[in-house]
């Protein structure tokens, strides 16, 4: 039997370079067929209809980025509804669960980060007796360590397709943990430099970059609670009961990358008022300062000024010592005033 793709190993071809034909057949990405969780066979599209029908066969597709013709094919063998079709189309759907009759369709959000932002893209799963198809859109780290895993232990994928949903979820839950770790890094460093210095504004300008990152993932993942919660709490007939703890499992992993990411975004909320309280502490000090001078100054600015009227009769212009008594008195009340602003901590 001639498979469309070899293996799901291999990386599609560049679409700008490819023909439509090409292009078909790059954008599945793996098409086969499990009996009793072993693998015995690549199959083509047009013949995945008849294999999920057999009793113990799963098929798997995953797709990268189909055109509509393509998941047309795909609709027309599994009876899978329009609407869910048109969805699978056109990403940017939020992450949520529906179900069409006999199938269900599940929309996730993937991330990864892409040059110090972080980069979102989909993943839709069709699900029903005998079949599983991923459709992935945009940045996303490919299924392959999970179809590589998975068919080691082929008692795992022998419980049937729910399985694969459930190891497909655990895996993209599991890849937001990389994203964070980069992120929690950045902002330790963040948080190093803060209380040493004012942030400068690129540095302002990065600080605000993670945090709207940060809330683009919290609302991205937000609603995979939901769907996870439905898979393991709902009868679902696609799901097994046997299954539910494992989706309770990933609720859980879901609810801890959300706490993470509330508590980044609570330290880079410290950061950026500690920034602030830093900048407004040296201003503060730069102020004492320059008051002090200010006051040091003002005495003998004010004495020249006295004897600066070109009065004819003024008391001490005709001592023979006055000047030096004046110069005296202006250098001790200077002196004096240092002492008591440098003890005080202001110069």
């Amino acid at each position: 039997m001639v498979s469309q793709r070899s293996s799901f190993e291999n990386e599609e071809l560049p679409h700008s370079h490819a023909s439509a034909a090409d292009r078909g057949r790059s954008s599945v990405i793996a098409s086969c067929v499990y009996a009793n969780g072993k693998r015995i066979a690549d199959i083509p599209i047009d013949e995945a209809g008849s294999w999920a029908k057999r009793e113990g066969h799963v098929v798997w597709i995953g797709l990268l980025e189909p055109d509509a013709e393509l998941l047309h094919r795909v609709q027309n063998q599994f009876g899978l509804h329009s609407l869910a079709i048109e969805d699978a189309e056109h990403a940017h759907q939020r992450p949520k669960l529906e179900q069409y009759g006999d199938a269900i369709f599940v929309v996730a959000r993937t991330a990864q980060l892409i040059d110090n932002r972080v980069a979102f893209g989909e993943t839709h799963v069709f699900l029903g007796k005998g079949y599983l198809v991923s459709v992935r859109h945009g940045p996303s780290t490919s299924y392959t360590a999970v179809r590589q895993h998975w068919e080691t232990s082929p008692y795992a994928l022998a419980k049937g397709e729910d399985f694969i949903l459930y190891a497909i979820l655990d895996f993209i839950v599991d890849n937001y943990m990389p994203v964070l770790e980069a992120i929690h890094d950045e902002v330790e460093s963040i948080e190093d430099r803060v209380l040493t210095k004012p942030m400068t504004s690129s540095d302002l300008e990065r600080l605000y970059m993670l945090r709207r990152d940060l809330l683009r993932l919290r609302n991205a993942i937000g609603p995979l609670v939901d769907v996870c919660g439905r898979l393991s709490n709902t009868d679902l007939p696609q799901i097994q009961t046997a299954m539910q703890p494992l989706f309770r499992d990933v609720t859980d992993h879901v609810r801890t990358v959300q706490e993470k990411i509330d508590g980044l975004r609570e330290v880079l909320a410290f950061a950026f008022e500690a920034s602030l309280l830093v900048g407004q502490s040296q201003e503060t000090i730069i102020s004492k300062r320059l008051a002090a001078w200010a006051a040091i100054l003002a005495v003998p600015t004010a004495i020249a000024g006295i004897y600066g009227m070109n009065f004819k009769y003024m008391p001490e212009l005709d001592s023979p010592n006055g000047y030096y008594w004046i110069m005296g008195l202006m250098l001790s009340a200077c002196l004096i005033l240092f002492w008591r602003f440098r003890k005080s901590g202001w110069l």
